[in-house]
């Protein structure tokens, strides 16, 4: 089945007009009541990165979660906001974030993640621990971030789902696949695989440029997208941004795995098309770091054994 990219043009987070533009980006794919049923508790994703610097554009603008909560709500639907940030907790990464009267005026609850392990698809990674506030919830709307990473060239809807991955095992991660992006990139994409977001809504108003993931600078990217499939929309946004998809691990990986197309031409744009938007002078990091942030040896050597010793043991004592 071909995959289905909707991309619109948006250049203002002004709550009429952001309003409309959502519901113009979802329309293809037949608005959100395509999406939300009566009572269904409703999990928002968006990437709350850090409180630090609210000023960059590095997290998922509150104006856009709000549009989506309210449409949600209209549709009967039980929005709660989630995320299990690199640098402290969702709420409070939220609420550095100005995200504090919209979580009052909704009465929108936030989750901080819990997690438990799963069993997945792939061939090298038997199960993955994944937060079962997302797992469990009825509907997964994926609201990542358009921007440049030093470490995966670029972080779009695939890599926001690392979110979904509780705070520690974050960590972990980044320090057992050490310099291997290949690794790193494929655990990301099984993520993805397993939470399955039912719908991803990309935020690409204002993108965040150059040393992403936070250090970069606001870009002016001027659109929304939207998909049912993560995959083919990193691919749509790798084309706009004029990116080859094998200096991104999550789009190569997801590629050879084959749950990307290997181009644009094997996607539906019933909207705009990647080049109606596309853009020459988007700036990626000048230089990229590794997963493990170069931590040494001794360092790594010790959290292997942390986790051996008080994550999985106990999980290989009571089963997967």
């Amino acid at each position: 089945m071909v995959p289905t990219v909707s991309l619109v043009r948006a250049s203002s987070y002004e709550p009429q007009l952001l309003g409309q533009s959502v519901c113009d980006v979802l329309a293809p794919l037949g608005g959100i009541a395509a999406f939300v049923k009566p009572g269904q508790r409703v999990l928002l994703k968006p990437n709350l990165l850090t409180g630090s610097r609210p000023q960059r554009e590095c997290v998922t603008r509150i104006e856009l979660v709000a549009a989506i909560a309210r449409q949600v709500i209209a549709a009967g639907g039980q929005p709660f906001l989630g995320d299990s940030p690199a640098f402290g907790s969702a709420k409070g990464v939220a609420l550095a974030n100005g995200y504090g009267p919209l979580l009052a005026e909704l009465n929108l609850p936030i989750a901080e993640f819990h997690g438990k392990r799963y069993e997945t698809k792939s061939e090298n990674f038997a199960s993955l621990r994944l937060c079962k506030e997302a797992m469990d919830a009825d509907v997964v709307i994926n609201i990542p971030k358009v921007k440049s990473h030093v470490q995966l060239t670029m972080t779009l809807g695939v890599k926001n789902l690392f979110g979904c991955v509780p705070g520690k095992m974050k960590a972990w991660w980044h320090l057992e696949a050490g310099k291997d992006r290949d690794r790193f990139g494929e655990m990301l994409v099984e993520t993805a695989r397993s939470i399955a977001p039912d719908l991803t809504i990309i935020d690409g108003i204002m993108a965040h440029a150059g040393q992403g993931p936070m250090n970069g600078d606001p870009y002016p990217l001027g659109l929304l997208g939207a998909s049912t499939d993560v995959f083919a929309l990193d691919i749509a946004l790798l084309e706009i941004l004029q990116v080859d998809p094998k200096t991104v691990p999550t789009a190569d990986i997801s590629q050879r795995l084959g749950l990307a197309p290997r181009t644009s031409e094997a996607i539906a744009f019933p909207a705009l098309s990647p080049l109606d938007l596309q853009v020459d002078d988007w700036q990626l990091p000048t230089h990229l770091v590794p997963i493990d942030f170069g931590a040494p040896r001794v360092l790594k050597s010790t959290f292997k054994h942390l986790y051996i010793r008080f994550i999985q043991e106990p999980l290989n004592a009571y089963g997967r």
